[in-house]
């Protein structure tokens, strides 16, 4: 699989999430349309989403429902496509969904393999592949980021680093989408700065490259530790995406 081949995985994968044609994000203009969510769209991916804004860096394409639709063609018209992401425009948007009941949810940075330069990465520890069988009883605290107790049946794949028979360290893959493995990865607190996630998270990318799927990592883009991670592991910043949701939604998050 060449990194061309991810990409373009990658786009019509954002491209059913949002209700668009992948053509969309080569484009050097803005996109306005419709919002509609696939039936082959990312599995956490969920309703009522009230606007998204994606960018691969070529453009941004926002999809919206009709009640929105003005505010976020506006928007897009007004600032640089990069500009998008970032105040002080965000507080322009902001203002202006509220007004009409929402507000900017989530912001993410996707990141996917640089096929020439995945590294095979080691550490001081025993690792392991897991397959489901070997989750089971791992659906604690310390592993959430790798694992997911509420879609327990797409976590598909890991790699873990023991100490012993001890797990310290845990990377493991949800098959989000039919293409497209994300990787999540955790380590015990006193074993963090050992180079274990980053062992175990490039150990996970191959894998599943192994499988002809396209391993995938997220991030926020404040959360430096993750990042660096991403980037130690061979992944490489690949688009970008914003989302609102009705603000009834955003504030229970917040309570």
């Amino acid at each position: 699989m060449t990194n061309h081949e991810m990409m373009e995985i990658a786009m019509r994968q954002s491209a059913e999430d949002i209700g668009c044609r992948a053509e969309a994000f080569k484009s050097d203009k803005n996109v306005v349309l419709a919002f509609r969510l696939g039936k082959n769209a990312r599995k956490y991916l969920k309703e009522p989403i009230t606007c998204n804004f994606v960018s691969y860096g070529n453009n941004v394409v926002a999809a919206s429902i009709s009640e929105t639709m003005d505010v976020v063609s506006e928007y897009v018209e007004k600032f640089k496509f990069y500009h998008c992401f970032e105040t002080p425009n965000l507080h322009w948007l902001n203002e202006r969904l509220i007004a009409k009941g929402h507000k900017i949810c989530f912001m993410a940075e996707y990141y996917l393999p640089d096929i020439n330069r995945c590294p095979e990465l080691s550490c001081a520890y025993e690792t392991r592949i897991l397959n489901q069988e070997g989750f089971r009883e791992l659906y604690l605290p310390e592993w959430s980021n790798a694992l997911c107790s509420d879609r327990r049946h797409l976590d598909v794949l890991g790699v873990g680093a023991y100490e012993g028979n001890r797990l310290i360290g845990l990377a493991a893959c949800s098959a989000d989408c039919e293409d497209m493995w994300q990787i999540g990865v955790d380590v015990l607190p006193e074993y963090r700065r050992r180079g274990i996630a980053c062992a175990l998270t490039s150990a996970l990318a191959r894998e599943i490259i192994s499988r002809e799927k396209v391993p995938f990592y997220c991030t926020a883009w404040s959360n430096v530790r993750s990042v660096r991670n991403a980037v130690k592991s061979g992944f490489v910043p690949t688009w970008v995406e914003m989302t609102a949701k009705p603000a009834v939604i955003v504030d229970g998050m917040n309570l």
